[in-house]
């Protein structure tokens, strides 16, 4: 008894917070996806919620309009309710017993009203405009009565922040740039970086193969505009619902772990949490063991780079093979930076500023090269290190 008590008091204090952009949030980097809750029976998936808030876990999500899983929630946070970051979605909505996305409020508000009653909470952390993947559905949603109940959320602080879920990266660059979205849940995982955009959910989890050409420049361009603009990220998907824990299944035709998957979610650009799902407190130890997990236990980059199908040849992925640097310079976090401002014609003051806080710049490469050796993806790190240096003057 005294060992697990010691080991959820390990895990709590180990759980890493991050900022989540510009609502100056501190989010456990392992968040909790409640999609599942109504699969069990109702203390257990109560005593599921508590447990994760045991290991440390401080943000929810609650996409699902039905009773049962508000219900579930709203009776695991009762005594506790600021201990927890809720993810609330406002266009999610439960009619004749089934789900249905809608910006018609006759249903939109009942809903709302609804969440907030079953979580027992006379505010949402993050009011989420649900799940827009296309451009006619973000025209609906951002004209009309829609938004201006949004708004006046947000005003009489009934909503704390304002965030959008979606799927498409077209659509997450609308959020990004529109000024009020201040953060948003975006599904992210090695595979469908590798795809196009589409407005069909269900084709990103199809495979072509002309498709796996490295990350694609769309997402690369979210993850650049968030990070610029402090519009932070939390993650749904990461696991590609399981397909990637299964070589047969997996798109690269390589399994991955848990760890693997949650820590490429975590190093991407702007990213604060990854929203897990769990069916039982073994899934949740599994995810907060990243928290101690090894360098090595982590590595997607490997698994990528010995997979039968990826091109990702030449492209950091921020995995940090590289390390140790002789000059202790995150070759990582510079690359990272150094893609981000890239992009633009003149690097961004906020990129500016966020790589001159690195305490080991650019600059200090000395060119040994003994990174690259290290590097799954043949990048040309020495080289990388001199355009950094020329593009940030340091």
């Amino acid at each position: 008894m005294y060992f697990y008590f010691s080991l959820i008091f390990l895990y709590t204090i180990l759980m890493n917070k991050r900022r989540l952009g510009k609502t100056n949030l501190m989010v456990s980097e392992i968040g909790f996806g409640g999609e599942w809750l109504e699969r069990h029976e109702f203390d257990e998936s109560v005593g599921l919620i508590k447990y994760a808030q045991e290991q440390g876990i401080n943000i929810i999500d609650c996409w699902m309009p039905d009773p049962k899983s508000r219900d579930i929630i709203g009776e695991a946070i009762k005594d506790c309710r600021n201990k927890w970051y809720v993810q609330g979605h406002i266009g999610s909505t439960w009619q004749n017993g089934q789900y249905v996305r809608t910006r018609d409020m006759k249903f939109v508000k009942p809903a709302f009203e609804d969440l907030l009653a079953r979580l027992k909470s006379d505010y949402i952390d993050l009011g989420m405009i649900h799940y827009i993947d296309s451009e006619e559905d973000w025209n609906k949603s951002m004209n009309g009565p829609f938004i201006d109940y949004v708004k006046d959320l947000h005003a009489r602080g009934v909503i704390r922040h304002i965030g959008l879920s979606t799927h498409n990266p077209v659509m997450a660059k609308r959020a990004v740039l529109s000024g009020f979205v201040e953060m948003i849940l975006f599904s992210i995982n090695p595979a469908f970086d590798m795809q196009p955009p589409s407005e069909d959910l269900m084709q990103m989890f199809g495979w072509y193969e002309d498709n796996m050409k490295g990350i694609d420049p769309e997402r690369a361009e979210l993850y650049r505009l968030a990070e610029e603009n402090d519009v932070g990220i939390t993650v749904m998907k990461g696991f590609l619902g399981g397909k990637l824990f299964d070589a047969e299944n997996s798109p690269f035709g390589v399994a991955f772990t848990p760890a693997q998957c949650i820590h490429y979610a975590l190093t991407r650009p702007a990213v604060s949490s990854i929203m897990c799902g769990y069916d039982t407190t073994v899934q949740i130890d599994q995810a907060v063991a990243y928290e101690t997990a090894s360098p090595d236990e982590k590595d997607y980059a490997s698994v990528i780079a010995n997979a039968p199908y990826h091109s990702y040849k030449g492209q950091c992925t921020y995995c940090g093979h590289c390390k140790p640097c002789p000059s202790n310079i995150d070759i990582a976090m510079v690359n990272k930076f150094y893609d981000l401002a890239k992009q633009q014609p003149t690097v961004p003051q906020s990129i500016q500023s966020h790589y001159e806080l690195i305490p080991h710049k650019a600059a200090e490469c000395i060119a040994c090269r003994a990174c690259e050796s290290r590097c799954p993806f043949e990048v040309k790190i020495a080289d990388r290190m001199k355009k950094a240096t020329e593009l940030f003057g340091c």
